[in-house]
C-alpha cells in the first residue's frame, strides 16, 4: 500500500464516490460525462481531493478519488454538486426538458471508502460500467438494462 504524507499525518484515504441524476433522469452521455469530470477536476484541488478513476452510465457517475486528513469532504461535495449542476444546465440547456428544476443531482449520493477491496479492483469496476458481463450478458447504456448476448 502506498501511503501519502503531509507535516504531520501519514495516510491513504481513498474514496468510492456514486452521483446520480435526479430523479434518475438519462442525461448523461459522454461530452456531458467529460465536462462533469472537468469541473470536479478544478473545483477538487481546493480540498485536498485528487481524482484516481472516472466512468458513467446514462443516469450516474462512479468517482475513485483520494483526500487527505483536512479535506472537507461534505462541504466538497455540495461545492461540487451546486457548481457542475450549474453550470451543466446553462451549457447544455437541452437538459431542462428533463430535468425542469434547478436540481441536475439527487440530493443523495453513495460515497465509500475503499478499504474493503483493493484500489485496483475498484478501479477495474468503475472502468467496466456499462461493458459486457462475464457472464454474457450486457448492460446497455442506452436502455441502463442487462441484456442477454446469448439469444
Amino acid at each position: 500500500m502506498n501511503f501519502e504524507t503531509n507535516n504531520h499525518s501519514v495516510f491513504s484515504m481513498h474514496y468510492h464516490l456514486v452521483l446520480v441524476v435526479k430523479y434518475r433522469r438519462k442525461v448523461i452521455n459522454d461530452t456531458i460525462s467529460k465536462r462533469l469530470k472537468e469541473i470536479f477536476e478544478h473545483i477538487a484541488p481546493n480540498y485536498n481531493i485528487t481524482i484516481e478513476e472516472w466512468n458513467h452510465d446514462i443516469d450516474h457517475v462512479h468517482i475513485l478519488f483520494k483526500a487527505e486528513p483536512n479535506s472537507e469532504l461534505s462541504k466538497f461535495l455540495n461545492a461540487y454538486k451546486s457548481a457542475s449542476s450549474r453550470l451543466i444546465k446553462k451549457e447544455y440547456p437541452e437538459i431542462k426538458q428533463k430535468l425542469w428544476k434547478e436540481y441536475f443531482w439527487s440530493k443523495s449520493f453513495c460515497l465509500i471508502t475503499t478499504g474493503g477491496v483493493t484500489i485496483d479492483v475498484i478501479k477495474e469496476y468503475i472502468k467496466s460500467q456499462g461493458e459486457d458481463k462475464p457472464d454474457g450478458r450486457r448492460k446497455n447504456k442506452q436502455s441502463n438494462q442487462i441484456q442477454d448476448q446469448t439469444q
